[in-house]
């Protein structure tokens, strides 16, 4: 006589679709807090978030500042307000490396299992994103005031200019984790991000005022969103009229956000 075993199957988890809104931010929080505790487990990741702004903010002021000037301190008012533009868009490119990384050595896997909503994934590890760029801002501020920085508009223009920042970096870093699914390799996500970073940042107002440029040279750095970023933060800090250029950046992001945030979600979906 023979006796059949039935093995019930593992309930299935709840379809992407159907996780309610207070389990996908349950997620998010889940995420980011451990995106945020491997900062702390590899404090060297912090490196360029803490030493860039440093290091930009010298070398340009000392080397730079005279030439295209006159003056160092009239070069570093203006240059400093620009530079939280470039900082949010430097670290924003790696982030596609770190996702890229993850795909290749498997922790994705592990996600692939749990009834999580994947669209979580990378919110997370924008919001982790988002915590390293507020420290760089920070050194960025600190860097500036020790160097003899003034902040005509107080508190509040220095706050609306970080802000304004963040929300244009937050927009690229779905870039980069479309980058970071897209191409195979870590190196490749790096040496595509300078490809994409290099002519945004020598081709706008950061640096340089876009007077002395060549005409179609011009015509880019213009129409650029950091051009329009430098600009605004350096209104918000120093004093100026905001909205045209806040605007400008407000509708860039939004429209880099609403085209490639889809594309990163579809595409971590088909990777996992």
């Amino acid at each position: 006589m023979t006796t059949a075993v039935l093995t019930a199957p593992a309930p299935a988890g709840p379809a992407e679709g159907r996780i309610p809104l207070t389990s996908h931010l349950r997620h998010i929080g889940a995420l980011t807090r451990r995106n945020l505790m491997r900062i702390k487990a590899d404090p060297e990741s912090m490196f360029d978030a803490l030493l860039a702004p440093i290091i930009f903010t010298l070398l340009f002021v000392y080397v730079f500042g005279g030439a295209i000037s006159g003056s160092q301190a009239d070069y570093r008012q203006a240059l400093i307000p620009g530079l939280l533009g470039t900082t949010g868009l430097n670290l924003a490119m790696a982030v596609g490396t770190g996702l890229c990384t993850d795909l290749q050595t498997g922790v994705m896997d592990r996600f692939r299992t749990l009834p999580i909503g994947r669209a979580s994934v990378l919110i997370g590890k924008m919001l982790a994103e988002a915590c390293r760029s507020l420290v760089a801002h920070a050194v960025l501020i600190v860097v500036g005031l020790v160097l003899g920085m003034t902040l005509p508009t107080g508190i509040l223009g220095v706050l609306g200019a970080v802000g304004l920042s963040l929300t244009f970096g937050m927009s690229l870093v779905w870039v980069s984790m479309l980058l970071g699914l897209t191409l195979r390799s870590a190196q490749a996500v790096q040496g595509v991000g300078m490809l994409v970073i290099m002519p945004l940042q020598f081709g706008s107002s950061i640096f340089a005022p876009t007077a002395t440029m060549p005409g179609w040279l011009r015509a880019f750095a213009d129409n650029n969103p950091l051009s329009s970023l430098a600009d605004a933060c350096r209104h918000l800090i120093n004093g100026g009229p905001v909205a045209h250029s806040a605007t400008h950046v407000l509708l860039w992001s939004v429209g880099i956000t609403a085209v490639t945030a889809p594309l990163a979600v579809r595409r971590f979906i088909k990777k996992t």
